[in-house]
Formats: C-alpha cells, structure tokens, sequence
C-alpha cells in the first residue's frame, strides 16, 4: 500500500462533545487508470473522514481527482490501495452484487451536476422519488406520503408532482434530484457540482437547503471547484490538487489561514471570500510555488 503522505490540518476549536463514528472513513486511497505499463494515478494516499450531520466540501480544479473520488466511495471505480468505510462497513472490495445490494439499502446516495442524468424524462415527479421507495418493499400508500413530505422538505408545491422534468425549471429539477436522494433517508449524500448550473437565485436556494438537512443528521460531501459557494455551507473543506489532499480543516480556519499555496490561489481567484482578488503578480508567485 502506497504511505499516505501528511495532510496539512487547520486548527478547530477544542472543548466540544465528542463526536460520533465517521458516516464515511477513506484512508490512505489510492486510484490508478490505465494498464500496468501507462499506470496514471488519479489518487494518491487521500485519507478523510465526514461525520453525521457535518458537510464536507472537497475543492479543486478539473483533474485533481474530485470525481474520481466520489466514484470510488460509490463502488463505481475500484481502489488500488487503501480503505473505504460506508457506515462503518468494509467496501473496498464489494463486487457488484454487494454493491447493488448497499445501494438498494439507501445508505449512500448520488446527485448528479445534471439532474437530467438522475432523473428519468419519462416519470412524473412523483413516480421519480417513489421509485427508490418502491423498490426497497415500501407500500405504495406510505410511499405516496413520504414523497410528499420530502418535497416539502426542498421547499417545493405538490402539484409540481404530475409533471416531467422536462416541465421543470433547473432549479426546481435540482431540488427534485435533491429529494430523490433523500427520500429513502440515507446515511450519506454526495453532491457533485450541486449548483454550477443554476443561476444565482437558484443557487442560494439550493444551498441553503443543503445547510437545513445538517439537522437531519444526514452526512453530506460537496463537490465543486467554486470555493467561494461550499465555503457558506460545508463545516470542513478538503483541497484535492493534483490527486492529492493537501489540506482538509474547519471551513473559517482554512478560509482565514490557508497554509497550502494551491489553497491561497485558490482563495486569491475568489472574490467574493476577500474585500478583492489577489493580483496576477501574487497568482504567479503561488503558481511557482506549486511547480518548485
């Protein structure tokens, strides 16, 4: 197994209760493409760990490993080395069958970027959230019910459940993926870009219901390269460059003292975290710093 190398850890505040088993623990992760004679690694040696109820935001760029990640969590790439914990369950090496099986479970859900590509164009919205209820034995009457509790929950009317997605707005079609997810109350939600498509009204929207599900106890990953959005939602953020972790803390302390120079680029190229964005002068200074 490849030797995880030390990630740069922000402090956090001390005094607080302990808090209970992580929902998901990677450690020491690694992910290779390829054949063994043009082996590229996606990820190296990444370790971290998100608890119930707290929301994890994971930052970088395209090709620092974001997705790769995600799929691995989700049994859709396999590990070259390391660990994985769902639950506290060991599955690293599930086959397909045990994969299929967790996620009939409902313990770990996905939401797309493109909620077109989760949600089928051909069922209402109501046969969309029921489905994953339908399938684990739920009656249909208490299926029907927990449908439409659950869209009350991402802040959407009832009578937006007879329509296709196609009648949707990109808001509300994210919202509906957002309440698929959910509706079998899973352990464990990953985000994949949830509101890069949206516009800004839609964006808060979404983001702020993303924050109210924290009370629920479901654990949450965010991915996304816009650092200035996960900053007002996730409690922890996690900087992938490159395939790898290079610093993971509490949002305010990372925002506040960003020790890594991928970090400071990426905060200097944010404006709305600082009073303005870094100059080209100081960007070039960090790039150097990452290419020494």
């Amino acid at each position: 197994m490849t030797t995880a190398r030390p990630v740069r850890e922000t402090a956090t505040d001390t005094g607080s209760a302990p808090a209970p088993g992580p929902v998901l623990e990677v450690t020491g992760l690694d992910v290779h493409y390829g054949s063994r004679r043009r082996r590229r690694g996606a990820l190296r040696g990444v370790s971290l760990s998100v608890a119930p109820g707290e929301t994890l935001g994971i930052i970088g760029e395209t090709g620092s490993g974001k997705s790769t990640l995600a799929r691995a969590v989700l049994g859709l790439v396999r590990a070259s080395a390391g660990s994985i914990l769902v639950g506290g369950e060991e599955v690293t090496a599930y086959n397909r069958r045990q994969w299929r099986a967790l996620r009939r479970r409902g313990i770990v859900q996905y939401v797309f970027q493109d909620p077109l590509r989760s949600l089928d164009p051909d069922l209402t919205v109501a046969r969309s959230l029921a489905e994953p209820l339908l399938i684990q034995g739920v009656a249909p009457e208490e299926a029907a019910e927990r449908v439409r509790s659950f869209l009350a929950r991402v802040h959407l009317d009832e009578e937006l459940l007879d329509r296709l997605p196609g009648e949707l707005s990109g808001g509300q079609r994210q919202r509906v993926a957002v309440a698929r997810a959910l509706v079998t109350e899973p352990r464990l939600v990953i985000l994949d870009e949830p509101v890069s498509a949206l516009d800004s009204a839609n964006r808060v929207q979404v983001l702020e219901i993303l924050k109210e599900l924290r009370a629920s106890g479901v654990a949450l990953v965010l991915i996304s390269h816009d650092l200035g959005s996960v900053a007002g939602t996730a409690d922890r953020i996690a900087v992938l460059y490159r395939g790898e972790l290079v610093e993971t803390g509490a949002t305010r302390d990372l925002v506040g003292h960003p020790r890594h120079p991928y970090t400071r680029l990426l905060l200097g190229s944010a404006p709305t975290l600082h009073t303005a964005p870094a100059d080209r002068a100081e960007r070039e200074a960090l790039r150097g710093l990452l290419h020494a």
